[in-house]
């Protein structure tokens, strides 16, 4: 499907996504993982557009989510996934646990002993008992950028995993709470699987110490995190995939537990592309600027994580005239708004486009209307078909929720 069609027909920006890359990405976690019994429940924050809800529920997947919104999103157009969805994060609301309960989901990842006791007393209410895991804290180092770190004492995430067992013991004699399970999850954007092995070892211990207190724990819930390549350099996916199920069955199998796991990034990011067209270019000094109607709002990963996205023309240029270094920016009045400094880049002109690659993770759920500028419309391509799954938002739609004086 020519992405200059797409474009002329949706505008710019666009978020474009590949449906069939990303039941290829499930595929590779169900097959790595067949030999033992295991559940997939993709990571919604990375990119919860319904449409791609929708898809991964009708191929098998469960899901992670982090929010009341979250689950809503789930309920809306995959009810029946609630049985397979697990509910993670630290500042769970009585609302959102209310709501929880209500859909049957399989758990929650419960990640301080306040909120195990907030969870308990909110099943009282409702009658209903509450499945749940402790997100332990193994202090195990993964090599990420620290903003998506989560595996180490000093983040806000999980329970120290020598606090665990007393925890464990305490929720055993309650009539409201049912220890099904235990989670770990230490970052995001890991590309080396060894702490995936270090961090299970530990819960591997945990679980034979419950054991012998009599808790007998059926799921084992590995988290995400398995990390992409955003740069041009070689990736092979599928054996990234079977290197890291190694790791995490290595780790388990010898317990005969139900194995969680909650890939999300690694399903979507590179099936996603974000169109821009090209405002102006220009210079100063030394320096060139390509200017685009994008900006930090529509993909704030560069801004933020100083992230790497390969930046291509959608035409390549005939003239094979060589890349020049350029700072590729949006409009919005911050100098944080680029996309990619000192790059090398074809000659462009106005009007060319211009494709972020690797997009389709933590770009339009990391979105705002920042400047009020109004999101950008998604697409979904399967084959030579192609849908809207997201209509670009109006100034109407931003000014709907306020009340002027």
């Amino acid at each position: 499907m020519p992405l200059a069609a797409l474009a002329e027909a949706y505008g710019t920006p666009l978020y474009v996504y590949s449906e069939q890359h990303i039941l290829s990405r499930l595929r590779l976690f169900q097959d790595a993982f067949a030999a033992v019994p295991h559940t997939i429940c993709y990571a919604l924050k990375s990119n919860s557009a319904l449409a791609i809800i929708r898809l991964l529920a009708q191929h098998g997947s469960g899901f992670d989510i982090v929010s009341g919104g979250e689950l809503a999103r789930v309920m809306k157009v995959a009810k029946g996934s609630a049985r397979n969805t697990v509910f993670a994060g630290v500042g769970k609301q009585i609302e959102e646990i209310d709501a929880a309960l209500k859909a049957g989901i399989l758990l929650f990842n419960v990640e301080s002993p306040a909120e195990l006791d907030l969870i308990a007393s909110r099943a009282e209410v409702l009658g209903q008992r509450a499945r749940f895991s402790l997100r332990v804290n193994p202090d195990v180092f993964a090599e990420t950028h620290p903003y998506i770190s989560t595996g180490l004492s000093a983040h806000k995430f999980g329970i120290d995993i020598n606090q665990a067992r007393g925890l464990y013991r305490k929720a055993a004699k309650s009539k409201w709470l049912v220890p099904t399970g235990v989670s770990v999850h230490i970052g995001s954007q890991i590309r080396a699987v060894d702490p995936f092995g270090a961090a299970l070892a530990r819960v591997t211990d945990l679980v034979q110490q419950l054991r012998k207190d009599g808790i007998q724990l059926t799921h084992i819930d590995a988290g995400g995190g398995l990390g992409i390549e955003y740069t041009a350099a070689d990736f092979d996916p599928a054996a990234a995939v079977a290197s890291y199920a190694k790791q995490v069955i290595g780790a388990t199998e010898s317990l005969g537990m139900h194995l969680l796991l909650e890939p999300g990034r690694f399903l979507v990011a590179q099936a996603g592309a974000l169109l821009m067209s090209v405002l102006t270019v220009k210079k100063n000094g030394d320096k060139t600027f390509v200017i685009a109607d994008a900006a930090m709002n529509d993909l704030i990963r560069p801004a933020l994580y100083q992230a790497h996205h390969e930046i291509l023309p959608v035409r390549q240029p005939s003239s094979g005239a060589a890349g020049k270094p350029v700072d590729v920016v949006g409009p919005v009045c911050e100098s944080g708004d680029f996309f990619a400094r000192d790059r090398d880049l074809a000659p462009t002109r106005p009007g060319d486009l211009l494709a972020i690659l690797d997009a389709g993770a933590y770009g339009m759920s990391l979105s705002s209307n920042y400047n009020t500028r109004v999101r950008p419309a998604e697409v979904l391509v399967g084959g030579d078909r192609h849908r809207l799954i997201r209509r670009r938002e109006t100034i109407k739609d931003l000014f709907a929720p306020e009340i002027p004086a």
